[in-house]
């Protein structure tokens, strides 16, 4: 009996073992092979691209870079802060918040905000008027580029924005996440205290606090969802950036409370190292806050760009023979639905309606662009993926033939010095293959192939 219960247990043990270790395969691999849509999939997905992008992105160095050129931009960016505030007549109300919040460095704060005073006033009068305002505007550009870097290489686009886009862009971040940010830290009092004096009946009162302080919170989400769609040099949709600012808020919110309750205790060790003392924390949360907000450009994109993985690792290792019919199929998928009036497709739709991974179709359309064989049909207010393709020949003429030669000889060729004269026989014999089996080939047409419109 007692050898049954043991084996039965280490049975169970095997079994639950290879459970598990069938659930980290599919979770680390196998899941870019499922093509289903279930929300499942897609959450074991964006965890998984999401923890790759963040291991190799290296953002803990990239958010002690950001934390450094953060502290440079502190009396600028304060500066636009209290700038803005002032316009709203929210300035004395964001120092007073500060100053409350964090009592045990007042002494501290109330030097800041002598430098940006003195700051503001240099900057808006006399000769120092012009390179005030430039080396305010440098400063801050300077730490807006080092972001768009930061967050163009977990977005994995090549280059950054023109000069002339970083002026339209730029202006547009510098004057609407600012304001986002100071409404969302001074709503809650300034609203609740002036509703406060309107309304006489002071059970309103808790209600009034808890709705601005939520109005707050969302505020705080709106800013990060809109960091993560106005600083990218590529488009994010809403949808896919909400929900990191959702997240990072939050954690934000959570992380500045902790920060502002801890300050309680360090006041007792003022008396030995001074305002001093107020300087490692601020690292400390500085560097947290960039690493939650570079974790969030991480989901932003996973969410966004989870079906580009799809059967990626295949992908990578696609055979020349595979690639070739890939190629052909999707080709004409495009031909003949042009030739037979059929709406055309973006590389989207094509992905969708044909089950092709996305990641496949688009460097393909893409050769097929450059070999001259297809053509996008340009809407200037979507995605690159979101335009029609159509053949750019036509189609009624091309055979099976005339795309397959298209496609192998497009590129550099002839390159190598004396290659041809060194292995003519090599080339020869490789010509004659090809030939061959473009024999029966040369009068098939594309339009002619079977394949579902």
């Amino acid at each position: 009996m007692g050898n049954g219960k043991t084996k039965d247990k280490e049975s169970r043990f095997i079994r639950l073992r290879k459970r598990i270790i069938a659930l980290w395969a599919y979770c680390t691999n196998d899941v870019w092979n499922d093509t289903r849509h279930s929300w499942k999939v897609n959450l074991v997905k964006t965890l998984n691209l999401s923890v790759r992008s963040f291991l190799n992105g290296d953002l803990q160095s990239k958010a002690c870079a950001l934390t450094y050129r953060t502290i440079l931009s502190v009396v600028p960016a304060l500066a636009l802060i209290c700038a803005i505030g002032r316009g709203f007549g929210l300035q004395r109300t964001i120092e007073t918040q500060l100053i409350e919040h964090l009592p045990s460095q007042a002494q501290a704060l109330e030097t800041a905000f002598s430098f940006v005073d003195s700051y503001l006033s240099q900057a808006s009068g006399g000769l120092f008027v012009g390179v005030g305002v430039i080396f305010l505007l440098w400063t801050l550009i300077s730490l807006l580029q080092s972001v768009e870097s930061v967050f163009n290489d977990i977005w994995l686009v090549p280059k950054g924005r023109s000069i002339w886009r970083m002026t339209t862009d730029y202006l547009a971040i510098f004057l609407i996440l600012p304001i986002l940010l100071i409404c969302a830290s001074g709503i809650s009092l300034f609203m609740s205290t002036s509703l406060s004096k309107l309304l006489p009946y002071s059970f309103m009162q808790p209600a009034i606090e808890f709705v601005f302080d939520a109005a707050s919170v969302i505020l705080s989400w709106l800013f990060f969802a809109g960091t993560y769609m106005l600083i990218p040099n590529t488009r994010v949709r809403f949808r896919n950036a909400i929900i990191p600012g959702i997240l990072v808020g939050s954690a934000c919110q959570i992380l500045q409370w902790l920060f502002v309750s801890g300050q309680m205790y360090v006041a007792k060790y003022n008396a030995i190292y001074g305002s001093f003392s107020f300087l490692p924390l601020f690292l400390i949360w500085m560097q947290l806050v960039w690493l939650f907000t570079l974790i969030g450009a991480v989901l932003c994109y996973s969410i966004q760009n989870i079906g580009e993985f799809n059967y990626g690792e295949n992908i990578k290792r696609i055979s020349p023979d595979y690639l070739r019919k890939a190629t052909l199929s999707i080709y004409t998928i495009i031909a003949r639905r042009f030739y037979f009036n059929k709406p055309s497709m973006s590389l989207s739709e094509i992905s969708q309606y044909y089950k092709l991974p996305i990641n496949l179709v688009t460097p393909v359309v893409s050769r097929l662009k450059e070999a001259g064989l297809v053509n996008y049909v340009e809407m200037p207010d979507k995605d690159l993926d979101e335009h029609p393709v159509q053949p750019s020949t036509d189609v009624s003429r091309i055979t099976v033939a005339d795309v397959v030669r298209c496609i192998q000889h497009f590129g550099d060729s002839n390159f190598l010095p004396g290659f041809d004269k060194h292995y003519i026989n090599v080339i020869n014999i490789d010509n004659q293959i090809e030939k061959i089996a473009l024999k029966e080939a040369e009068n098939i047409k594309i339009v002619d192939l079977d394949i579902k419109l």
